[in-house]
């Protein structure tokens, strides 16, 4: 095997060699079996949304051009780029439905193991929703707030509050100009499927502006709901010390991984850990403890909360199963993969559902639900203790680990940036605007076997920071940025230019910023609003200097992300093209005309250097624009000029 090809992650290709010792098949070997993978579909020109096909259209025109319908190739390849959109949004805003679920028990019952964590920040959202705060009760004002963010699903007049309550001014009249402002988060996805349908709509750009205002149901609704909420409930995160990288693993300990997005349990399981108890019990049993740690966004979640460590990332699921020393894989939903389950049959590790949506073969299901959080968790526990004995051999962990700082979010980068009582997004504005900060650039999204295992997002960033760009990062991104060191505030004197060096160094911060999983993709959308509001850098999110990129992507809810930020304004570039480009007018719309449109567009590229590239490149166009190419010399003033300096 020649594991470079797969990962350049050290731990990966360690258990990768395991693995093809072992003759055990992982979603690398599957990815060969695949070969060929089907050209009509990779160009998104084939249709099965009837019995009469499933339908093709020739994209070298020597046969047929239209489905049995009279379908087009880009009336096709848009009705399944929308199917896309309202997946990967359905995912997302069921995360934030069962968030709000949760909030309203915690509000409603006085007996709930969940409460309000973060009254403060309770408070602002209640206010952003146009709820009355002053002089009442924050029991009052959470149960308005909770009835409120439930009607956002499916209010069936108006739009979303949220959509107009985050957003700058500027932003919101562009959607309600072209048509896109959502209304209600289930009603866009509906509406997908609607007009998706045979025999309904078949204008490709039509259909497009439905996909658009679904995406910003997603971002601007239910995955924003999804964070502040999470925030609410759990505590807003705040910088915190963490480990990742399968070397967290430890041997000597019953190791528990929670797998999947959402944090309702997971969270719940950090605390039931740590229950003298159960802590003795492993003892007993001849364990020095228990170790809890993460995977994939559910691992985001609870490091951005409680510093527990990362043991990897999408494509290292399988390979953590394989150390031989994990005694339960809790999973929830979303980025699990089903092999897992004869693959944990493989070895002693229990694979535990617990989610009624999400049950898989040869996985044992322990139902979850809210109103038995700290039961459900000790008997998920109790079962990983027990199963500590059934070990076979002492296991084999890759001595790899790296640390690193997350915890950032839109409200403690005010504090980070001007201090406990000058908290303000200047100091960023300015250092972009004299030029030491070039610009900003939020790299996100997944692994693919496409791509080689955590290379796209390594060799981005690198690219990104080493030109002075400043970058944010979630989900999988996040974890390969902080397994490569990149989010430790040393490593800004290594990978940066000067200019952001000397930003990094003067405010203690790593040149990548982890703000969170998937959902929390909305916190970027929101510090974009926030840096709009500071001033002096346009009036609107297109007039940024700021781009977007998925380097690894292989999810629907990619899609769905990247669409909201291409109509929030954002450039976005991801590397293994959308499914469209067998259909030329829609290829054209999404890479170019949809910029006059709504100030953003999409941009393919595989090679994670010529796209750092071409994102330095818009956000050198953007500070051209705004009259700020180029760099400010420091100036050091003397007396005199320090008088004259205007105080506000």
């Amino acid at each position: 095997m020649n594991k470079e090809k797969h990962s350049i992650d050290k731990a990966t290709q360690e258990m990768l060699m395991q693995m093809d010792e072992a003759n055990i098949e992982t979603a690398w070997d599957r990815f060969e079996q695949q070969k060929p993978q089907c050209g009509f579909g990779k160009l998104g020109i084939c249709c099965r949304n009837c019995s009469m096909g499933p339908c093709r259209t020739d994209p070298f025109g020597e046969g047929p051009q239209t489905g049995i319908c009279g379908a087009t190739a880009d009336t096709i390849a848009a009705r399944n780029l929308l199917r896309m959109i309202a997946a990967g949004s359905a995912a997302h805003s069921d995360h934030g439905r069962d968030i709000v679920h949760t909030f309203k028990m915690a509000v409603e019952s006085d007996s709930c193991d969940y409460m309000i964590k973060d009254e403060l920040k309770m408070r602002e959202v209640a206010a952003r929703f146009g709820i009355k705060v002053e002089n009442r009760q924050t029991k009052d004002i959470a149960g308005d707030l909770a009835d409120a963010v439930s009607a956002e699903f499916g209010k069936q007049d108006g739009s979303l509050i949220s959509a107009s309550a985050y957003p700058p001014p500027s932003r919101q009249k562009i959607w309600q100009e072209f048509g896109v402002t959502p209304r209600s988060i289930d009603r866009e996805i509906v509406e997908i499927m609607h007009r998706t349908h045979i025999g309904v709509g078949s204008d490709y750009k039509n259909l497009v502006k439905q996909g658009i205002r679904a995406s910003l149901s997603d971002g601007w609704g239910g995955s924003l709901i999804a964070t502040e909420l999470s925030d609410i409930l759990f505590g807003s995160p705040s910088p915190i010390r963490f480990s990742s990288n399968l070397g967290v693993l430890d041997a000597e300990k019953v190791n528990i991984i929670v797998h999947g997005h959402e944090p309702t349990l997971s969270d719940i399981i950090v605390a039931v850990s740590q229950e003298p108890g159960l802590v003795k019990l492993a003892r007993d049993k001849g364990a020095k403890g228990i170790n809890i740690a993460g995977m994939c966004c559910t691992a985001n979640e609870i490091l951005m909360r409680h510093g527990v460590p990362v043991a990897g990332n999408f494509l290292q699921q399988e390979l953590a199963v394989i150390t031989g020393v994990v005694d339960v894989m809790l999973v929830d939903v979303q980025c699990i993969m089903p092999a897992l389950g004869s693959l944990s049959n493989c070895f002693h590790t229990k694979l535990i559902t617990t989610s009624p949506k999400c049950k898989i073969s040869e996985a044992e299901h322990i139902e979850f639900h809210e109103d038995k959080a700290v039961e459900t968790a000790r008997k998920i526990i109790k079962t990983a203790i027990e199963n500590y004995s059934n070990r076979r051999g002492k296991g084999r962990i890759p001595k790899l680990l790296e640390r690193g700082i997350a915890g950032f979010t839109a409200e403690n980068i005010f504090y980070h940036l001007g201090g406990r009582f000058r908290a303000s997004y200047r100091p960023l504005n300015d250092n972009i605007i004299n030029g030491r900060i070039r610009g900003a650039a939020g790299v996100v999204g997944c692994n693919n076997p496409k791509q080689v295992h955590d290379c796209g997002h390594l060799t981005m960033i690198k690219e990104l920071v080493k030109n002075n760009v400043l970058v944010v990062s979630t989900g999988c991104s996040a974890v390969a940025a902080a397994k490569a060191g990149l989010m430790r505030p040393d490593s800004a004197a290594k990978y940066c230019g000067k200019g952001l060096y000397e930003v990094c160094e003067a405010v203690g911060i790593p040149p990548v910023l982890h703000v969170g999983s998937c959902v929390d993709n909305s916190r970027i959308l929101t510090i974009l609003s926030n840096v709009v509001a500071e001033g002096g850098l346009g009036d609107d999110i297109s007039d940024l200097p700021v781009a977007g990129a998925a380097p690894e992507w292989m999810s629907e809810k990619a899609v769905s992300i990247g669409m909201y930020f291409v109509a929030s304004g954002v450039y976005t570039v991801i590397a293994e093209p959308l499914p469209i480009l067998g259909a030329p007018n829609l290829t054209r719309y999404l890479t170019d005309e949809i910029e006059k449109d709504l100030g953003g567009k999409w941009a393919f590229e595989t090679d994670p250097v010529k796209a750092a590239r071409m994102m330095i490149e818009h956000i050198e166009n953007k500070r051209d624009a705004l009259g700020i190419k180029g760099t400010k010399e420091r100036k050091l003033y003397d007396m005199e000029e320090r008088r004259a300096l205007a105080v506000d």
